[in-house]
């Protein structure tokens, strides 16, 4: 199918008008042809198979020629629009229904116009949203080129904790020594640790991860060390542990530090020797690893305490990396957000979420102490659960409100302003009739609960008409 109009230039859109009235060729080919590439079909069909060969950049769909019903159009557009989260599109119908236009408003129309139309206002709205796509799509890329520039592996962040992190990774990525991941539960650990055996020799070799604190110790000992057929009931067959499988590639042993003391000293024998023993075996067998260990404790007072080994953490503790907590990385809110909301709103099948200037402001605020996996899972639960293109205030979780200083400014002053006399007002005759009802109605009492004197308790009671002279 070829456009009306077959001269293409760099600076022309496609745009599609599927219609079978007849009446509507001449006016948009005299109104449209000449600065767009237009193309005129008739059937939803030829609209999905020109879509899937040449996506358009704008589509104008007569709502009343898809189906059988205007409701069908509904549908269609709702469809255009997971098939192009950037595509600008436009309802044409010959109904006066507002039910239909509010339909279409909910299926993200950009535009909607009902006939008699009037192409030469088209091409003016037309023009208008076409332009503001490019400036939008200008500004995800640039976006999305600000994301590469700041981020390191499948780290995101242009801060400069984050920033010492990554030549810290680019420092021990070539070498063979033990490193130890310190930092609070949801920094990214598993992810620097990924980041360093991918920068190092041995990226192609294997990477095996165990947490620590997801088994109970009975069961963490058969996963490292692995065993031997019969060494216990269950022990049907002899199986490799995962200090064995990490055999020419990297160990991470996640949270270390809940390893009980008769696990440690088994563990530090393997560091020394570097074998290990399956259990109910009877040979060591060598292996080549490197240990990545993780932590969020702090092990020097778990020494002191006694519940970790002083020899075990002297051999983890070589080259010592600390990961920045959320709220220590000023500017990396924002480019976390935008990051999730690409992967998780493209993961889902959902339009691009954009998040209100206010949101954005309140997220930077939190502590996030659950730091990046908390920010993660909000940003996840909101492209699942919010309606509409943009989260507002009213979207986020009472926690996140209940701390912020903006969203307390918000509530406190609306948009709209506060009388302040009134307000105050509100304030004393709340605090006049707490007092009184505290005193039994004596405004002696009421007086000294509220620290005034007795001829201000008087003045007040009169001014708001409370209690009786």
């Amino acid at each position: 199918m070829r456009p009306t109009n077959s001269r293409t230039e760099p600076d022309r859109f496609a745009v599609i008008i599927v219609t079978t009235d007849e009446r509507v060729r001449p006016e948009a080919e005299t109104y449209l042809a000449g600065e767009h590439d237009l193309f005129m079909l008739q059937t939803w069909d030829e609209l999905t198979a020109l879509i899937n060969k040449h996506p358009p950049d704008a589509v104008l769909l007569d709502l009343d020629t898809v189906g059988e019903r205007s409701q069908d159009g509904i549908t269609a557009l709702a469809e255009l629009r997971a098939l192009g989260p950037d595509l600008v599109l436009v309802g044409l119908t010959r109904s006066n229904s507002r039910n239909l236009r509010l339909q279409a408003v909910a299926a993200t129309v950009d535009e909607y116009f009902v006939a008699p139309i009037n192409f030469e206002e088209v091409r003016s709205v037309l023009n208008r949203a076409l332009e503001k796509r490019a400036l939008k799509i200008e500004c995800q890329q640039r976006q999305s080129e600000q994301i590469e520039r700041e981020s390191f592996c499948d780290l995101i962040g242009g801060s400069e904790p984050m920033r010492r992190l990554y030549d810290a990774i680019r420092r021990v990525a070539e070498s063979t020594s033990t490193v130890l991941l310190r930092g609070e539960s949801g920094t990214g650990k598993e992810l620097v640790a990924r980041a360093i055996v991918a920068l190092g020799p041995r990226a192609q070799n294997p990477f095996v991860s165990l947490n620590c604190a997801a088994l109970p110790e009975n069961l963490i000992e058969t996963e490292l060390f692995g065993h031997e057929k019969g060494a216990f009931t269950d022990a049907r067959t002899a199986r490799a542990g995962h200090i064995e499988l990490a055999h020419t590639g990297t160990l991470l042993l996640d949270e270390i530090a809940t390893l009980g003391l008769a696990l440690q000293s088994k563990f530090l024998r393997v560091l020394e020797d570097r074998a290990v023993t399956r259990i109910g075996g009877q040979s060591a067998k060598k292996i080549d690893f490197r240990l990545i260990a993780a932590t969020n404790e702090d092990l020097e007072e778990l020494v002191r305490a006694g519940r970790f080994r002083e020899d075990l953490y002297y051999r983890i503790n070589v080259v010592p990396i600390v990961l920045p907590a959320l709220r220590d990385r000023p500017g990396d809110v924002p480019l976390l957000l935008d990051h999730f909301l690409r992967s998780y709103c493209a993961s889902n099948n959902v339009p691009l979420k954009h998040l209100e200037p206010e949101v954005i402001q309140i997220l930077e605020e939190d502590s996030w102490p659950g730091n990046v996996r908390e920010l993660e899972n909000l940003v996840q639960r909101l492209v699942l659960m919010v309606d509409g293109p943009v989260v507002k205030v009213q979207h986020l979780p009472q926690r996140l409100l209940y701390n912020s200083a903006t969203s307390q400014e918000s509530m406190l002053i609306p948009e709209a302003g506060v009388n302040f006399d009134e307000e105050i007002a509100k304030i004393e005759v709340a605090y006049l009739t707490a007092a009184l009802r505290r005193s039994g109605g004596s405004k002696i009492g009421a007086a000294r609960l509220l620290k005034v004197d007795k001829q201000k308790m008087h003045y007040l009671c009169r001014k708001y008409s409370i209690g009786k002279d």
